[in-house]
């Protein structure tokens, strides 16, 4: 929804009324916008506008008829509470087009912890990322978000995962797993994945050491797993640093023990939860993938965790991407393919044996 403010008079008046996400073009008068809305599963539909959010002309609504013919099928909204059992937490999950309410299907979740935001699609989207895809190899894909997540809800809901940028979005996304196996039969809660990227990465790799016995089976691309070495201004702003005061004597007057004077030393502590100590809860299966010249979230976050699992004796599956930055993801189809492959290696009992993957071409 869009509002508008006076920046002298205060105040603020909703001007779209539409229960969806909306983005806009304003005119170079001021005095019009266009504004193009649409929810996950509704269709985006443009109009004109004028400055009070008044409806002056219908300019188009996408035709996905096509895309019905092809046997695409509308995600669905979901709502499950968190680990506190009041907070709603708002999703989607995304079924295979040939669904069968009989049977049974693998769940996989697709995470992003923030808290600077949420991977919870908002906007009309027909591949979902990687969600829509996934879901047609027999997957029952869910993604919603979780208390620690989009500053856009309250201060409680985006405030939850400050002073721990490791564990606070995980119970929420278990919980709620449960939950939906609960109210939907088709979904078989002893076959559950999780997969994510950067955040996302660090958030499903956390998630399979800390509930081991839940979680069967991560992929996790370019997680920033230690948030000591990740960007400063990160783990500052989320997790926060502490003053540390240290009494001290000046070394220029400890010869004269009459003369001592005790000083106060400053230091800042900012010690962030690390994935790699959590090695030696592995009982699943875990991919963890990164780019070798990846700029954001450096390489070694991911080794660290890879050198910690190898001290722990445990069997994984590692995959450095050559000359991949952060966001090779949507590049790399060979990643995505991969994907597929692991979790239906393992949560579907698919062993291919064929070295190529043109099948997928």
């Amino acid at each position: 929804m869009k509002y508008k403010a006076s920046i002298d008079r205060g105040g603020m008046t909703l001007i779209t009324k539409e229960g969806a996400n909306h983005s806009f073009t304003m005119s170079k008068s001021n005095k019009y916008f266009v504004d193009t809305y649409s929810t996950v599963d509704k269709v985006p539909e443009a109009v004109l506008r004028d400055n009070n959010g008044n409806i002056i002309l219908s300019l188009e609504r996408a035709d996905i008829s096509q895309l019905y013919k092809a046997g695409w099928k509308m995600p669905e909204t979901i709502v499950v509470k968190a680990k506190d059992g009041v907070t709603d937490l708002y999703g989607v999950m995304y079924k295979p087009f040939d669904f069968d309410s009989t049977r049974k299907y693998p769940v996989i979740s697709y995470v992003y912890p923030g808290p600077q935001t949420e991977s919870v699609q908002y906007s009309f989207t027909v591949t979902g990322g990687k969600n829509v895809a996934l879901a047609q190899l027999g997957f029952i894909v869910v993604n919603f978000g979780h208390r620690g997540g989009s500053p856009i809800r309250n201060n409680y809901y985006h405030t939850f995962g400050y002073s721990d940028l490791r564990d606070y979005a995980l119970a929420d996304d278990k919980y709620g797993i449960e939950q939906l196996a609960d109210i939907f039969k088709f979904i078989d809660i002893s076959r559950v994945g999780i997969y994510g990227h950067s955040g996302g990465g660090f958030m499903s790799t956390a998630a399979i050491l800390s509930y081991p016995d839940f979680y069967d089976v991560a992929v996790s691309s370019s997680g920033n797993h230690d948030n000591n070495i990740y960007n400063q201004w990160w783990g500052e702003t989320h997790n926060g640093v502490s003053e540390v005061e240290k009494k001290v004597t000046r070394k220029d007057e400890i010869k004269d023990s009459l003369n001592k004077k005790k000083e106060v030393e400053i230091s800042f502590k900012g010690v962030v939860e690390k994935n790699q100590d959590l090695a030696k809860n592995l009982k699943g299966h875990l991919m963890l993938v990164t780019g070798d010249i990846d700029s954001n979230v450096h390489p070694g976050n991911t080794l660290r965790v890879v050198d910690a699992l190898i001290a722990a004796n445990k069997r994984f599956d590692f995959m450095m991407l050559p000359g991949q930055r952060h966001a090779y993801g949507n590049d790399v189809p060979y990643f995505d393919r991969i994907m597929w492959y692991y979790f239906a290696e393992y949560l579907l009992g698919d062993y291919r044996t064929s070295v190529d993957l043109l099948e997928f071409e």
